[in-house]
């Protein structure tokens, strides 16, 4: 008779002979360290019973967590409309926001930066001549100083070319 058991690092079924239990081995499938088991003939393994109110409440939960997950990404963040007259933002704010949004790309918060484009896209108006003041200033905003030239005006090139 053989003692058959199951790898602990791949899951393999392990057919090993009598005369291997209570040593260890390496595994025919991934040749990890393995412990064989020492059976007896007359030993009964003996399992721990299922916890039936354990098994309801992690399913409770998986199931809890599969739908706050499906509410989070079914979720549409609509930007409140900026304060302003006639739904126009001032442009003072609009630079702000521009440079907010560079800072957030030059970071590499790009969801942030997504949110942010959404804003200024809304008003490209007033996002273009706020752009065209950025981009033209030496030196640039604080805020922006350590970004590297050539990156700042990749960066605006490209906010440029999305609310054209």
């Amino acid at each position: 008779m053989s003692i058959k058991f199951h790898c602990e690092h791949c899951g393999k079924k392990i057919d090993a002979p009598d005369s291997a239990g209570g040593k260890r081995g390496k595994c025919p499938a991934c040749h990890n360290k393995v412990y064989v088991p020492q059976m007896d003939a007359d030993e009964e393994l003996v399992l721990a019973p299922v916890d039936e109110t354990e098994e309801q409440r992690q399913k409770h939960l998986l199931a809890e967590t599969f739908q706050l997950t499906q509410n989070i990404l079914q979720e549409k963040d609509i930007p409140d409309a900026p304060a302003g007259s006639g739904g126009k933002i001032p442009e003072r704010d609009m630079t702000e926001t521009i440079v907010r949004y560079l800072r957030q790309m030059a970071d590499g918060d790009l969801d942030d930066a997504q949110r942010t484009a959404e804003v200024i896209a809304a008003h490209r108006v007033e996002a273009r001549s706020a752009l065209e003041q950025i981009a033209r200033s030496d030196p640039p905003d604080p805020a922006l100083g350590d970004i590297p030239p050539q990156v700042l005006g990749g960066l605006i090139r490209n906010l440029r070319t999305r609310i054209s």
